[in-house]
């Protein structure tokens, strides 16, 4: 694969508005315990179950091609919370260079940065983290509205500085999670083929990151997406688009904390199935003839129920509703969410069953 987006717990220090997931919330008490015990009873099935072989093909422009590491990206939530860190954390990247050595994939974690000590970075590092992505550099989040983002990214400059972790530009690479702003004088670096260890800032900045907001979570229930129905998620990075290509450039997938895994980030109604259960890669191979999902690899949502008698037209009829503040609204992640619970959603977890089935045949 060339990316793995792998949320390891709802919990988190924060609710901001814009959030894609209303899960990912502070939790108490037995609703904690709860939270981290989901990802804890799961982590060691889902290590299991990532591709042994890290690696894909990336196209080069003389027409030659090269064989490149992946990446695990690491999320939350807030995987740098006391509740989280050495109870979760540590655990899952300890099994990961347990199963990979130093043969794996590059490991990047993602924080909010608040909660960094030099000493949660001196832990990081020696677990092997490669990129560290300080991703709330924005004005949802709590504390960096205006100025006050500038004043905290300059403390994360100096402690980085601190242990030798250099600043990151990746204002030219596919990925959408960019930080604040590319330095010209880095413009021409592969970051991503480069050792590290590095840093990256980024946030919902509006002409950054994702730039529209995605109609997801707690940014749709509160009215703050402002994609529209020519704002095709499916065909970015870390969208549907050739997430069934695996070993070849632009495959990804988004695993929850209990394994369940998605095409995209954004994610879909129903997951195409569990990590926990089975192997990432039979999961996907056995999914490949399947015509919508070949829509959502070549990232035409638009087209995914062709086969299925919806038209281009229909699809698009039902990608238009009111949103929950009375909005007109119109995108592509709407139609394939009506084209899940028409039609898709149920297929998936029928093809789930099949598998289960014949997992425990040959068993």
């Amino acid at each position: 694969m060339e990316s793995i987006y792998w949320v390891l717990t709802w919990a988190c220090h924060r609710k901001c508005d814009h959030c894609y997931d209303a899960r990912f919330r502070p939790y108490v008490r037995s609703g904690l315990s709860r939270v981290l015990a989901e990802g804890q009873t799961a982590y060691r099935r889902i290590v299991e179950h990532l591709p042994d072989d890290f690696s894909y093909v990336q196209p080069l422009a003389d027409g030659r091609s090269e064989r490149r590491r992946g990446r695990l990206i690491l999320a939350g939530g807030e995987l740098l919370i006391d509740a989280v860190r050495e109870p979760l954390l540590y655990p899952v990247l300890d099994a990961l260079r347990d199963k990979y050595g130093s043969g794996g994939p590059r490991l990047s974690l993602q924080t909010t940065g608040d909660v960094l000590t030099d000493h949660h970075l001196e832990a990081l590092l020696a677990r092997g983290i490669w990129m560290i992505g300080i991703a709330s550099i924005d004005d949802h989040h709590v504390g960096m509205k205006g100025e006050r983002k500038f004043a905290f990214m300059q403390r994360i400059r100096e402690m980085m500085a601190r242990h030798g972790v250099e600043e990151a530009s990746l204002g030219g690479a596919r990925d959408h999670r960019v930080e604040l702003p590319a330095r010209p004088a880095d413009a021409a670096r592969d970051y991503l083929q480069e050792d590290g260890p590095f840093f990256v800032f980024f946030g919902a900045q509006p002409e950054l990151w994702v730039g529209e907001l995605w109609p997801r979570g707690r940014a749709w229930s509160n009215g703050l997406s402002n994609a529209d129905y020519s704002t095709n998620f499916c065909a970015r990075w870390s969208g549907g688009r050739n997430f069934l290509h695996h070993g070849q450039a632009g495959s990804e997938v988004s695993i929850e904390p209990d394994g369940s895994v998605y095409p995209c980030c954004i994610k879909t109604r129903v997951p195409l199935g569990s990590v926990v259960e089975e192997p990432l890669i039979d999961m996907l191979d056995s999914l490949r003839e399947e015509p919508a999902l070949q829509a959502l690899n070549n990232g035409d949502p638009e087209g995914m129920g062709l086969h299925h008698g919806w038209t281009r037209a229909q699809f698009r009829a039902s990608a238009h509703v009111t949103d929950p503040t009375g909005r007109p609204y119109g995108n592509p992640c709407i139609g394939c969410d009506a084209y899940f619970d028409a039609h898709l959603g149920a297929r998936l977890v029928a093809l789930r069953e099949q598998r289960r089935q014949l997992r425990e045949a040959r068993a």
